[in-house]
């Protein structure tokens, strides 16, 4: 099935799924309920939003997850708010004291505004569905609070906090980043062992994603400044460490599983036809919160602390991308090992090392394991009903983990089954998505 029908099909299938979303929002939705809402609208969003990337989806989670927090944490005692710990942010507007708020009008304000400032660029129709849900829980919510001025109150104290995050996102040097996905004047390093473009890829540009996203500001500052790590150097001479990687690539692809094809496309998160790898750990995110039906403060604080995570490993991954600039097994194989071979699946427009699906699939983890703990059963449906890649020979199975980090594992994994990472790439993507993670968490949340 072509690539038009199957977004055509899962337009459909989505619009159908917010149809049966709105029909139960005439129930009465509860707080978690609400925050749930809201992380969908931002799968759909993220997805059926033309010239998306990892990169720039990263950053908009980010963003969308840190509102979602600072909209409703003065309402709680058991937590601080984060924004004095973040990078460059002075501090967000506060609640007046002796004032009643309702944290839900707060937050629900504040997730249509964030969402929509964004993702300014999204379609009138896409707009339109975040008016919906934000009118339909504001009728919901202000009929509970009975006081229109607590009502207004709240809906106002919730868009300040996000107007003030989006004037802040917009010195980070990702603002608008859709518009300039491919830089034409990158000159490309000449050196053994540097990025080709692609001749089997998913992007038919010459030229590599967001060269200068690792410039980008992080929301830690010590992200920012993290060493380089280390990478196997260049060599061809058969049985050096650094052809051994190839080698492996290379071994792999003639003896692929079919579990390990699945894993291979279910991860792939295509941002032409998916809500990306940022949103699959956002999605994730979501499977835990449906599962736990934590306090709306422990559901924001999940949302915050997974987003802000995985917006740092992309902008770090992304430095160590254009820092080393390195090339994938489509072009040393052919080179050096096998001239007719092919990867199972397309390369990605960017540079190797360090994979950026180990780098944020890692720093997801290690986040949720912080909030849900190490042992936890999900079930992850997120390309369920997905056409068969005919291409491949393959159909998406959903998957099954006893843990979150199993989850990450697989993650990096299937972009080994792909072909298109060498072992190296995943390992070290994985430990630095974990090292950026443990900064986020180690930020002061709570008051205890």
């Amino acid at each position: 099935m072509n690539t038009r029908l199957y977004r055509h099909i899962t337009c459909i299938l989505i619009l159908i799924a917010l149809l049966i979303s709105a029909c139960e929002r005439e129930k009465e939705l509860s707080e978690q309920d609400v925050a749930l809402e809201w992380a969908k609208m931002s799968l759909y969003i993220t997805q059926y939003t033309p010239a998306n990337s990892p990169t720039f989806a990263s950053r908009g989670f980010g963003y969308i997850g840190l509102t979602m927090y600072e909209a409703i944490v003065h309402g709680y005692d058991t937590h601080h708010s984060i924004a004095e710990q973040l990078n460059g942010l002075k501090g967000l507007p506060r609640p007046e004291q002796d004032k009643t708020y309702n944290w839900v009008l707060a937050m629900n304000a504040a997730q249509a505004d964030i969402l929509k400032s964004i993702y300014l660029q999204t379609s009138e129709e896409n707009k339109q569905r975040i008016d919906s849900l934000e009118n339909a829980v504001y009728e919901q919510y202000s009929k509970k609070v009975g006081d229109e001025g607590i009502a207004e109150r709240s809906v106002a104290f919730g868009k300040s906090v996000s107007k003030a995050v989006f004037e802040w996102s917009k010195t980070d040097g990702g603002h608008r980043g859709y518009l300039r996905n491919f830089d034409k004047s990158l000159e490309h390093p000449e050196r053994p062992g540097s990025w080709k473009p692609p001749l089997f890829a998913q992007s038919f540009s010459h030229h590599p994603l967001h060269p200068h996203w690792g410039k980008n500001r992080t929301f830690l500052a010590v992200n920012a400044t993290l060493p380089i790590p280390e990478m196997i150097p260049y060599d061809t001479i058969k049985g050096s460490p650094y052809y051994e990687q190839f080698i492996q690539v290379y071994k792999k692809d003639l003896e692929l599983t079919q579990e390990e094809k699945e894993a291979a496309i279910w991860w792939g998160d295509d941002p032409d036809v998916s809500f990306t790898p940022p949103g699959h750990s956002y999605y994730i995110t979501t499977l835990a919160v449906e599962q736990k039906n934590p306090s709306l403060i422990r559901c924001a604080e999940a949302y915050a602390k997974v987003s802000i995570a995985v917006a740092d490993a992309f902008i770090q991954c992304w430095k160590w991308k254009y820092h080393f600039f390195s090339e994938r097994p489509n072009t040393f194989i052919p080179e050096h090992i096998d001239q007719e071979w092919e990867s199972f699946w397309p390369d990605p427009p960017f540079p190797s090392f360090p994979s950026g699906h180990a780098i944020q699939a890692a720093a997801a983890a290690t986040t949720l394991e912080e909030v849900f703990g190490k042992e936890f059963h999900f079930v992850d449906r997120a390309h369920e009903g997905r056409e068969r890649d005919e291409v491949r020979d393959t159909d998406f199975v959903i998957r099954s983990f006893d843990s979150f980090w199993a989850a990450a594992q697989e993650t990096a994994d299937s972009r080994f089954y792909g072909g298109i990472h060498t072992p190296q790439d995943n390992e070290v993507g994985l430990e630095e998505g974990a090292r950026i993670a443990n900064n986020v968490v180690s930020l002061k949340w709570k008051t205890d």
